[in-house]
């Protein structure tokens, strides 16, 4: 619950608690000796003079499971400068397309945000700008935004096309950007080690001084 760099990991291995083989525990022995040796790796919880407004990064794997051909979604959200929420799971359906496994990844961080949105209003600590929603997908950006696009992807489900009126209606903000700045890229796939260890430095705290050379990237 603490460990967003485990996520995607944590995520695949778990498809497999029915019937696993060797090649599963041996992922599970590798995901512990991570653990062991970044035992001091947490959240930062960082002081902020503003911590009104929200901003999630979405991505998917595009039929990245060789068995299913399903996309995983992956998303972060962001509460000023701190870590707050994320997710790394298996969409239902098979997309069809990388713009909809992405449209998809889009609604579901729409979706979190807006739970979030309504927590901290409960909290008398409402939100002062809108929800921006990160996406490194320019198909799944438009879509968002022009619904002249939507006559060419009925085949996308209707529910996922809150996301639009969401925008329409000021409360969200979609916006591109480039896959070297996508965070949500460590939820969706296995990464280079260099790669991963840039993405979670960016999630997460490591205590350089005592486990630095200690940690296993799980690329």
């Amino acid at each position: 619950m603490t460990r967003p760099d485990i996520s995607y990991a944590v995520e695949h291995v778990s498809q497999f608690m029915g019937s696993p083989s060797d090649v599963h525990f041996e992922a599970i022995k590798r995901i512990l000796r991570y653990l062991k040796g970044t035992l001091g790796v947490g959240l930062p919880v960082r002081k902020s003079p503003d911590c009104s407004f929200l901003v999630a990064y979405s991505d998917a794997d595009w039929a990245g499971c060789p068995d299913t051909r399903r996309s995983t979604t992956g998303y972060c959200v962001f509460l000023g400068p701190n870590l707050i929420s994320w997710s790394a799971k298996k969409q239902p359906t098979v997309s069809r397309s990388s713009a909809e496994a992405e449209y998809r990844a889009l609604a579901y961080a729409c979706a979190d945000t807006l739970w979030i949105q309504g927590l901290l209003t409960e909290l008398r600590c409402p939100l002062t700008r809108p929800i921006l929603l990160n996406c490194d997908n320019l198909s799944a950006t438009y879509l968002a935004a022009n619904p002249v696009f939507h006559a060419r992807t009925k085949h996308i489900a209707i529910d996922y096309h809150f996301v639009r009126e969401r925008v329409a209606s000021g409360s969200h903000k979609v916006q591109f950007v480039p896959s070297p700045l996508q965070l949500a890229d460590v939820f969706t796939k296995g990464l280079p080690a260099d790669r991963f260890e840039h993405l979670v430095s960016k999630l997460v705290t490591y205590p350089v001084s005592s486990l630095r050379g200690n940690v296993r990237p799980l690329s």
